[in-house]
């Protein structure tokens, strides 16, 4: 496996590409920049396309197998095809959250597996409605303590949840 550079193609200072990577052009007209620009430290994984006349910036990833198809900001990372750009400070607050626990997995990318972004938003919506059923229950009970006319017990039954017992945070990293 080669190495493919197109014609108008440009290749900063300090870029590592590896094996199989095409730096190909997505247009026939003759003289016009037909393909990409890598700025510096750019780094290109093996067999990625990168098919166009725009610019990868400064320190900028791309993934390996990614089919990227638009301009890439630098410092930003490009995975999947077609390729979606996942920002370094997203990146880099993920890592961080990760060496807290003790863990980052390499090569697996947050946040793009359905499934999970379906249980996250189940777990999140599940924790709001606790959190309004416990104000309620909070507001049944002071409610019937300023009335003289129904006692306290009649109001709130005995297994009200009057506080919150959700934990979403510990779900959310179940399906992480």
């Amino acid at each position: 496996m080669g190495v493919v550079v197109g014609e108008t193609a440009e290749i900063g200072d300090g870029c590592t590409i590896y094996q199989g990577v095409t730096l190909g052009g997505t247009s026939l007209a003759k003289g016009a920049k037909r393909h990409p620009t890598l700025g510096r430290n750019v780094i290109v994984g093996a067999n990625s396309q990168v098919l166009g006349g725009f610019t990868v910036g400064d320190g900028a990833r791309i993934g390996s197998s990614a089919v990227v198809v638009k301009p890439v900001p630098p410092g930003a990372t490009a995975v999947g095809n077609p390729a979606r750009i996942l920002q370094a400070e997203v990146d880099a607050a993920r890592e961080a959250a990760a060496a807290k626990m003790g863990f980052s997995a390499y090569g697996v990318t947050q946040g793009d597996d359905p499934v999970s972004q379906a249980m996250k938003g189940l777990i999140d919506n599940a924790s709001g409605h606790e959190h309004q059923i416990a104000l309620l229950w909070q507001a049944i009970e002071k409610l019937s303590a300023r009335s003289r006319e129904l006692p306290a017990g009649e109001c709130v039954p005995d297994d009200a949840h009057t506080t919150e017992t959700f934990d979403a945070e510990r779900l959310n990293r179940l399906v992480k």
